[in-house]
């Protein structure tokens, strides 16, 4: 069989492994958190002036800063990231995310749309999993947020103190950034955090060892005589208080630990202490609604006591699609995550990943998060993944010949997204997944983003600095067809799609895992984020964004954690010298 078609057909695994190559690294230094246990270890009942439900990458910040002056309690779903090669070397990057052991730091799901997806259960959250990009939001998000831009400023580099890294750009992210800037997304910004229209060189939590700095290594700024960390601690519910007529007043929560035993922990007396759930996009609204808080039909359909009728839990949930083309090279090239990025004007976002070496795990037949054996690229139902077309899959990739994965890759995320879905219960258990749709380019703006940043990747491939890692022989409409028909995907065939950029966009759309909302600001919580018609109650992560900050919200969310964490503080420092309580 001909190595081109075989490279071409297998593209969206190929894809994986990019973002999965191996580099050289020692093992990283485990910070030494004493106040981090099992949740075995707890109490049957415990006192807190803060529960922070998630640590994840907003989760982590958060409870590390109020740790500062009052008793905090974190509880994680998953386990800790430290010790965990998978986790911490970028030579194993996305072994976690292709793992769909019950165990894993990655839990797979597959949105009704059909994208498979996967969100985070480890200590953490997604940023031990992601691909590493680091970029602040634009002053624009920041504006429209309602945020205090000095503030954030501070919180952005309180993070970077710890997580963020400059990365070492080489030849292949090199001409991506020299063709981008030659095709007219200028100026070219050099290294910066920032958001800014043009071309740049972003930062990476990976640092020049090749190590994964996540939002757990934020714990070091902790108080560790004040802050309680309980890993595979999974919140139940959280319990309410009503007397009367009363607004319910959060209070406490319901956790099992790993051996299924039940634990409650319940805030302190004291007028200012409160429960912040940052379980993430989807779990926060989860939690929300199996705590009896969100859309009353739904809550009854399963049983739950309605706590507060709030039809808008749930609502607004995005993921931002993405889109590739693989271009392979008559060159070798150098293994690199996401470096360089083209900021548009027209509101998409070009990227690249390149590689040689694609060992996504230590099995031959390991191919990655985007394997036929996970199907990350697929828009097809999971009923009609037959094991036998999965399984022809893996052996026609069995059959390929090392020098099939050299190249890289060009993406475009589209910024927003504007198409919306919704989220909704499936089980009472908060460890299942709740049902989602994203909608993916619903709205018409969203494809046409999708097209104008296609035929922009088009520009860079033909431009004149791409020209060494480009076959002649092979223009775009052969590499877009390739896409289009790799059989791994097992996708819908359109005949059209390398005709017809709209039908490219739908039929090769896959996540990037940048979804969000679920508990937006003004609609589940107000500009603080104190969720609506309830006390002593906060979610502040991910779920409550309307559109997803910068490139890539990591280094945004992190910050959210922190500059709500110093705003909070702020707030109760007013509260306790006011003798009349008065902020």
């Amino acid at each position: 069989m001909d190595v081109w078609w075989l490279r071409l057909i297998l593209l969206p695994t190929t894809l994986a492994l990019f973002l999965l190559s191996p580099q050289h690294c020692s093992s990283q230094k485990v910070p030494n958190y004493t106040f981090m246990r099992s949740a075995t270890t707890a109490s049957n009942i415990s006192y807190y002036d803060y529960i922070v439900i998630g640590g994840g990458t907003a989760g982590c910040p958060l409870a590390a800063t109020l740790s500062q002056n009052y008793r905090v309690l974190l509880l994680e779903r998953g386990g800790s990231p430290y010790g965990n090669p998978n986790i911490t070397n970028l030579a194993a990057f996305g072994a976690a995310l292709s793992d769909t052991s019950p165990t894993s730091p990655a839990q797979r799901f597959i949105s009704e749309d059909g994208v498979i997806n996967s969100r985070a259960r480890v200590l953490g959250g997604g940023s031990c999993l992601n691909a590493g990009f680091y970029t602040r939001a634009g002053p624009n998000y920041i504006r429209e947020a309602g945020w205090d831009g000095r503030a954030v400023n501070e919180a952005y580099r309180w993070v970077e103190k710890k997580v963020a890294f400059e990365p070492k750009v080489q030849q292949w992210q090199s001409a991506v950034r020299d063709g981008l800037l030659e095709v007219g997304v200028v100026p070219n910004n050099g290294f910066t955090y920032d958001h800014i229209y043009g071309t740049k060189v972003g930062g990476t939590i990976f640092d020049q060892n090749g190590y994964r700095h996540t939002s757990a290594d934020l714990l070091q700024y902790a108080n560790p005589s004040r802050i309680t960390v309980l890993l595979h601690a999974s919140v139940h519910r959280i319990l309410f208080r009503t007397k009367g007529g009363s607004r319910p007043k959060a209070q406490g929560v319901v956790f099992r630990d790993a051996l299924g035993r039940k634990h409650r922990a319940y805030l302190r007396r004291g007028p200012r202490n409160e429960i912040i759930v940052s379980a993430g996009a989807l779990g926060s609204p989860q939690l929300l609604m199996l705590s009896g808080i969100g859309p009353e039909r739904q809550l009854r359909a399963h049983n739950i006591n309605v706590t507060l009728e709030q039809p808008l839990v749930g609502q607004g949930m995005s993921d931002n699609p993405m889109n590739a083309v693989f271009i392979p090279s008559p060159v070798p090239v150098e293994v690199s995550l996401i470096e360089v990025v083209g900021i548009t004007k027209f509101g998409t976002y070009i990227e690249a990943a390149s590689g040689e070496n694609f060992a996504g795990g230590t099995s031959p037949r390991d191919f990655g998060m985007f394997s036929p054996k996970i199907g990350q690229f697929s828009t097809v139902p999971p009923k009609q993944r037959s094991p036998e077309a999965l399984a022809k899959a893996i052996e026609m990739m069995d059959t390929l010949d090392h020098a099939a994965f050299r190249g890289g890759f060009i993406l475009e995320k589209i910024m927003g997204p504007i198409s919306t879905g919704h989220m909704e219960l499936r089980t009472l258990n908060p460890n299942d997944n709740p049902s989602v749709t994203f909608n993916y380019f619903k709205e018409p703006r969203d494809l046409q983003r999708c097209v104008q940043g296609l035929r922009t990747i088009e520009k860079v491939i033909d431009s004149k600095p791409f020209a060494p890692f480009r076959y002649v022989n092979m223009p775009v409409p052969v590499l877009l067809n390739m896409t289009a028909n790799s059989p791994v995907n097992l996708l819908p065939r359109h005949s059209n799609s390398s005709l017809s950029l709209e039908q490219f966009c739908r039929d090769t759309v896959m996540t990037i895992w940048h979804y969000h909302g679920g508990c937006q600001v003004g609609r589940v919580v107000d500009s603080d984020y104190k969720v609506l018609g309830v006390d002593a109650l906060r979610v502040i992560d991910g779920s409550t964004f309307n559109y997803s900050p910068g490139t890539n919200p990591q280094a945004t969310v992190m910050m959210l954690g922190r500059y709500m964490g110093v705003k909070m503080l702020k707030e109760r420092l007013a509260f306790d010298a006011d003798g009349m309580g008065r902020v």
